[in-house]
This record gives C-alpha cells, structure tokens and sequence, in this order.
C-alpha cells in the first residue's frame, strides 16, 4: 500500500471531511460508552441535550466556547504559516497575569485611573505578553531553525511554574485565605454579560469579531497572502522575494496576541482573578479546534462551539448514565486524530503496489 498524492482536491471531500470525521469519532466512543454499560442513543442525547438543549446549557456552552475560540484563532493563524504553535495554554496565562498586574495590581500603589483608560491598557498588556512568549520561539526557528514545537511547549511548563510562584508571593490575593491566586479587577473592568442570569459575557461577541476580521486578513490582504504563501512553500515564497523570517515573526505576533487575549478575556469575564486552574486546557484545545475547522478561521467558530459543547454536555451525560466525563476528552483526542487522516485523504489516495 502507498499514498498518492491527488492531481487535485475535491470541494466536496474539503467540505465533507469534518463531519465524516466527527461522525467516526461518535462511532468509536460510543464504543466506550457501550463498554461502561451505559445505553449509547440515551447517552448520545443527554450529551446533546446537557451542551444544547435548554437556556442554561446554551449559555454555559458559549461562555466555554469564548476561549477556545480565541485559542483556536491562534493556532490556526499561527499553523497556516507552518508556525506550530503548542504553547497557546502559557500565552493564555501570561495574558491573564499581565492582565491583572494592570487591572489588578495598580490599587495599592497608591495609582488610580478611570476604567476607560485601564481597560484598553489591560488588554494591549496582555496581548503583548502573549505575543512576547511566542517571539522568542519563533526568532529561534527563522534565524537558527530550532524547532519551535519543543520550545513552545516546554515554554508552557515554565509559564504554569511561573504562575504558581506569583500566586504564592508577589501578585497572591491577601484577602483570599491561603488559597493562591491573585488580586481581582476592579469590578469596573469586569465584561458585561450578554444574557441576564448567566456567565455569557461581551468576549463572545470579541472573539466572534476577531475571528471575521481574521478571515478577512487571510483572505484579503497582502498580508494574508504572505502568510499562506509561506504556509505552502517557504523556499518559493523566498525565491518569489518574499521575507519569509518576517512574516513568520509577524504570525507570531498575531497568534501570541490572540491567545494572551483569550486570558485576559477570561479573567475579565468569568474569573476575575488568575488562578492555576482558570484554564482546563484551552491552549491544547484550541489545536483541536483548529484543525477541526481545517484552520478557516470562520470555521474556527463552529469547531469551538462542538467542543465545548462536548465538553459542558459530558457533565450532565455523567450524572444521567454514570458514565465517566472523561468521554468528553476521548471525543476531543479522536476527532483530532480522524480529522487528520481525513484531511490527509483528501489530499491523498490510497493505492495498491
């Protein structure tokens, strides 16, 4: 058996990939679920139901899914360029951190500033930490071709250790009896929610936002056009006179910013202060979500949504059936891994020597 590659791609196998691969991930977990003793339609709708099915679940879903978008953008501006961003979870954290130092921290030294100021100022810090973390990897990969698989996820690891430090010492809530984590944001810095009873927040309509301004860059733009062209064949896009090293630095930039947003986001609008388990995994998750959406960053959206749907319906499926929430993360494992031989297929065929 060997793989041919196709002379060219079908619109339809582009269009038909994500939903074959979704429907083999059901498939195999319902396996699981069949084997933990559980009825696989009945388990299937309270999933369904618990992600989607009432006002609560709705909302929950959207309030999970706002990070992963924004984590999700990230991963896929940064992979359309062959930039393989691991390290979106310690850019979240560092946003998040850098957020609250401006937000959080100014109150007693004696600063003050209308919110007006802070907020922007609150973002643009965390977004630049963000983008900070990621520069570093990928100069390391242009001038020196180190790869930045390995130094974005190591740079996760010092992040987290880094965060846990600050929590104990410098940046720690003395108001919050032991427990580490940091001051809060002034309440005037906190996001408006965008359904009344509920933690949906204004970063939805952010990161719905980005992720059209994203597509439009891509499509649009010069930019874009580097930022693909780079993607496809960095020695022809260098022969075609175009600097590969500072587009990669400028994709860096983009999806540093973009996840380190996704932090700030967070903490202004659900946490209100940095804490070690603000996020369960959105820097991973968002690699999922992108090649989920096959790096459209439209289709980002749509990823971000099934997964945390996935993973908020899992939690009342658990309660109903007892079947482990751990599905949740099998369903998420699986679909990468089917969405990636089915991309593959797409591009390739199969044949018989």
């Amino acid at each position: 058996m060997r793989l041919e590659r196709r002379s060219q791609v079908s619109p339809a196998w582009l269009l038909a990939a994500p939903f074959l691969a979704v429907g083999f991930t059901l498939l195999v977990s319902s396996l699981l679920v069949a084997w933990a003793g559980a009825p696989v339609g009945r388990a299937y709708a309270l999933l369904l139901e618990g992600g989607f099915g009432s006002r609560l679940a709705l909302t929950e879903t959207l309030t999970r899914a706002t990070p992963l978008i924004l984590t999700g953008l990230a991963a896929a501006v940064a992979f359309r360029a062959r930039l393989y961003n691991i390290g979106a979870e310690g850019q979240l954290y560092a946003g998040a951190l850098a957020a609250v130092a401006v937000g959080g921290l100014h109150g007693g030294s004696g600063f003050e500033a209308p919110a007006w100021l802070l907020f922007p100022l609150m973002l643009a810090a965390a977004m630049a930490a963000g983008a900070l973390l990621l520069l570093g990897p990928a100069l390391l990969k242009s001038r020196l071709g180190v790869d930045e698989v390995v130094t974005t996820l190591l740079m996760n690891f010092m992040v987290l250790l880094g965060v846990s430090a600050l929590l104990d010492g410098a940046m720690k809530d003395p108001t919050a009896m032991g427990w580490p984590q940091s001051v809060a944001l002034q309440d005037a810095l906190q996001l408006d929610k965008l359904v009344e009873r509920s933690r949906v927040h204004t970063g939805l309509l952010v990161a719905l936002g980005l992720a059209v301004a994203l597509w439009v860059l891509m499509q649009c733009t010069t930019t874009g056009f580097e930022i693909r062209a780079v993607g496809a064949n960095p020695t022809a896009a260098g022969f075609a006179g175009m600097p590969v090293g500072w587009v990669t630095v400028k994709v860096a930039l983009l999806s540093g910013a973009l996840a380190g947003l996704a932090g700030a986001i967070e903490v202004a609008g659900r946490t209100g202060y940095v804490t070690l388990d603000m996020s369960p995994g959105y820097g991973y998750s968002g690699i999922v979500i992108a090649m989920l959406a096959m790096l459209n960053p439209l289709g980002v959206v749509a990823a971000a949504v099934f997964v945390a749907g996935v993973l908020v319906g899992a939690d009342s499926m658990s309660r109903a059936v007892n079947v482990p929430t751990y599905i949740a993360n099998v369903i998420v494992a699986v679909s990468l891994i089917s969405m990636l031989v089915a991309t593959m297929l797409t591009q390739y065929r199969v044949r018989r020597h």
